[in-house]
């Protein structure tokens, strides 16, 4: 639903998020920072008050971010981080906030931990439920923590082709029970039929997510090793009778610690293939024929998010970074 991935039709997106609910799909993943997104859900809202009232529609959860403009990081105050979290209370028509994801571009800023606090005390006046946190590492996290602030989930870039997270972080995860929310599961649609002994695309691609994940394949090990992964998991759908997307998304499911994927669909379109994820489990055959791929991988390595982190490398030139301002 973020103008930064394709045209909006505002009101068939309504009508999709709707049969979205009806099926039980009611958790809906999105960020202060994607363009018009707050304000499409709390339309949602509005236009189908009634039916939520009367209980004809399910209750929605609406896990939004909180991403602090790097110009800003410096300086960032209580009052600008109030005035930001005001506006998504704002846009989506609501007294609180389900879930508010925390990020922050810099760690040379040392304020993320101070502005941490800040949203601590957001939540205990009651403006937010639960405080999680997205792209930090595990150093930073175990500080939060340490001062006291109570983190409930942990957004993260988890993968058949990225698995950064369980070097160090899923430790810490079981340590202190905070489930990761997977983004980057089906890298794109990357990880997805429409790519099985399809062409290498050449640039420039659909939208910015897909410009973000061949990156990731490259980190992977390359365009071949990609195909490789692609043809272990339609093996594997081909028992389930499945698509290539649900085998790499049932895969990241099954791991330690994981709560959630957060699966970027269009479109009602997508519905059936999500709703095909309750149908099956993986064997232990399987998941060891996905790993034997996967421990073919050179990368990508590092601490998480250290690479997306450098604005002057690859992943990181390729971000946003003031998207917050006025």
């Amino acid at each position: 639903m973020a103008g930064g991935h394709g045209s909006i039709a505002e009101e068939k997106a309504l009508e999709d998020m709707r049969h979205f609910v009806e099926a039980g799909i009611t958790t809906f993943d999105c960020a202060d920072i994607y363009t018009g997104v707050e304000e499409l859900i709390g339309k949602f809202r509005k236009k189908y008050e009634a039916e939520f009232r009367a209980g004809d529609l399910a209750p929605i959860q609406v896990h939004t971010k909180y991403v602090p403009d790097y110009s800003a990081l410096a300086s960032l105050t209580k009052e600008k981080t109030t005035a930001i979290i005001d506006r998504s209370l704002k846009r989506l028509g609501v007294e609180q906030l389900d879930l508010v994801q925390f990020a922050w571009w810099d760690y040379q800023f040392p304020k993320y931990l101070e502005t941490a606090l800040h949203l601590s005390e957001l939540q205990k006046s009651g403006k937010i439920r639960f405080l999680g946190v997205t792209n930090f590492d595990t150093r930073r996290i175990q500080e939060m923590l340490d001062a006291g602030v109570s983190i409930t989930s942990n957004q993260v870039q988890y993968s058949v082709l990225d698995q950064r997270v369980e070097t160090k972080m899923t430790a810490l995860a079981e340590q202190h029970h905070i489930p990761y929310l997977c983004y980057g599961t089906v890298a794109g649609g990357f990880l997805g039929d429409r790519y099985l002994n399809a062409p290498d695309p050449i640039p420039p691609y659909e939208n910015r997510s897909l410009t973000k994940y061949r990156l990731i394949i490259d980190e992977f090990g390359g365009y071949d090793l990609f195909q490789k992964v692609l043809h272990t998991l339609r093996e594997i759908a081909n028992i389930y009778e499945v698509g290539i997307t649900e085998i790499a998304c049932k895969y990241i499911l099954q791991k330690p610690m994981v709560g959630a994927v957060i699966v970027g669909a269009r479109n009602r379109n997508h519905l059936k293939s999500l709703q095909m994820l309750d149908t099956f489990q993986l064997s232990m055959e399987d998941i060891t024929k996905i790993d034997a791929i996967v421990n073919q991988s050179e990368g990508p390595n590092g601490p998480f998010y250290e690479l997306e982190r450098d604005k002057t490398g690859k992943h990181g030139s390729i971000m946003k970074y003031n998207l917050n301002e006025d």
